[in-house]
């Protein structure tokens, strides 16, 4: 039988191994799935039966199903099995080479007015010149100093209303946040509930820590609240993961109707909410947030790494009481202790002078005038939801994602395929666009043209050599 044959090829491989056996394990895994030994969708063996045919023990083929998940090559779920993702080979949108633009990070366009670059080298040299360098190298408090807290409170006052600052903590990044919430709240083999199409963060903290991921099926607008409420009342999940606002990769937002009747069902569960919102911001007249609506329900996450710069590595928590608080403080110290004095000087200066709203106002400007370029050059291929940062593209029936992102390399552009975001293995052919990948207005139109040709090509059947 194949199945034998794969397993012996893996034990003979792991007798010949003299590195970690769970790492060689991985790559007999790849092997097989890029010589079609094991195909999209099949079940692999359980973990038990695989160990003693393999002749080693439990704990190296569990610690190397984990690290093929985190690598996008199997969907283990408890209860169900191990089974080889959907489009598993789509890791060939990462290759290296050449390219005309790199269209797959997500992360806000520079502003042109102002020079983001003469900001950052001007403060640093003032904060270094009127604050004490001891204090800005050494150790910080976990969270943030209250007056650090209390400028983050008046920096989300927008899209939070009135929050008290002993609410609030500071940390280096949405992951982080979002690893500290999730290590505090869920426990390994739990269930997570969240968009079936979702933030590829989630499932990397999903795969480390041995949460399973619950996909939820959405419409137009987002979420469909009838199949979380069934979702609810079948596995009835401790916490719900969404982006009510500018969804990644989709780019939907919620209205308040659906906001309302996502609170009603996880009031109903008894269901947390951890909100993700990096965007809310780059709208000049933003929805509700969950957190407003109902700040004993949510937990809010916001980055400055989305509106301001990745440079800044700042994310805040926004927490429902001071029991909940002191538990995420927890698990932020026990993630990364505390952030960088000399960063958290540099964020805190820039809001309270009024230099991170004016750095905000030019990163709209710049969204704006690029899904100007959008409309001009796309318009039959978008339905813009401006001025969200990314695109989400629905391909022709003739293209899999996978077999897109490979050809478009080979024109020279970088995308991110549909499949790095699906949490059950299956994903709709489509591609994220990033738009604040591009350098300047112009580079971006080349781009756009170019995936317009991309998009128009049909390849006759045979196209096999795209993997």
């Amino acid at each position: 039988m194949a199945g034998e044959a794969y397993l012996d090829e893996w034990k003979a491989a792991l007798s010949r191994a003299t590195g970690a056996l769970y790492l060689v394990m991985v790559e007999c895994i790849a092997h097989a799935i890029r010589k079609g030994d094991l195909q999209e969708g099949e079940r692999l063996p359980p973990q038990r039966e695989m160990a003693a045919r393999l002749g080693t023990n439990l704990s190296t083929v569990t610690r190397a199903i984990g690290e093929a998940q985190k690598r996008g090559l199997l969907d283990a779920t408890v209860g169900r099995g191990t089974f080889v993702r959907i489009n598993a080979g789509d890791g060939s949108w990462r290759q290296t080479g050449a390219s005309v633009i790199d269209l797959t990070m997500n992360s806000p366009p520079l502003p042109r007015d102002p020079s983001l670059q003469a900001m950052i080298q001007g403060e640093i040299a003032s904060i270094f010149r009127h604050q004490d360098v001891q204090s800005l190298m050494s150790y910080r408090v976990t969270g943030g100093t209250q007056q650090d807290r209390q400028l983050g409170i008046n920096w989300l006052a927008p899209v939070l209303g009135r929050r008290r600052a002993g609410e609030l903590l500071i940390v280096p990044g949405a992951q982080v946040a979002l690893s500290a919430i999730m290590s505090s709240l869920v426990r390994p083999g739990e269930a997570i509930v969240t968009d079936y199409l979702t933030y590829p963060g989630m499932r990397s903290i999903a795969a480390q820590f041995g949460y399973v991921l619950l996909g939820v099926d959405h419409d137009e607008e987002g979420m469909n609240p009838e199949a979380l409420d069934e979702l609810c009342a079948q596995h009835r999940p401790r916490v719900l993961y969404c982006t009510p606002t500018l969804h990644n990769p989709t780019a939907a937002t919620w209205s308040v109707a659906r906001r309302e009747a996502i609170l009603g069902i996880a009031r109903r569960y008894q269901v947390q909410i951890v909100e993700d919102d990096p965007y809310s911001l780059l709208l000049k007249a933003p929805p509700p947030t969950l957190a407003m609506l109902d700040p004993t329900r949510v937990i809010y996450v916001a980055t400055l790494s989305k509106v301001l710069s990745p440079g800044l590595r700042t994310a805040y928590i926004v927490l429902p009481g001071a029991e909940m608080t002191r538990r995420i403080t927890s698990g932020v110290r026990a993630i990364c202790q505390a952030k960088a004095g000399l960063l958290d000087a540099l964020v805190s200066r820039w809001i309270e002078t009024g230099i991170a709203q004016q750095c905000l106002r030019g990163i709209r400007e710049e969204l704006t005038q690029r899904h100007h370029v959008l409309r001009q050059v796309m318009s039959d291929h978008f339905h813009d939801r401006s001025p969200s940062p990314h695109v989400w593209l629905p391909l022709p029936e003739w293209w899999t994602s996978a077999d897109f992102v490979a050809f478009a390399r080979r024109q020279g552009l970088a995308l991110v395929p549909g499949s790095v975001f699906a949490v059950t293995g299956h994903a709709p052919p489509a591609v994220r666009i990033a738009l604040g990948s591009a350098p300047d207005l112009s580079g971006l139109r080349d781009s756009l043209i170019n995936l317009r040709s991309v998009l128009d090509y049909r390849p006759a059947s045979g196209f096999s050599d795209i993997v």
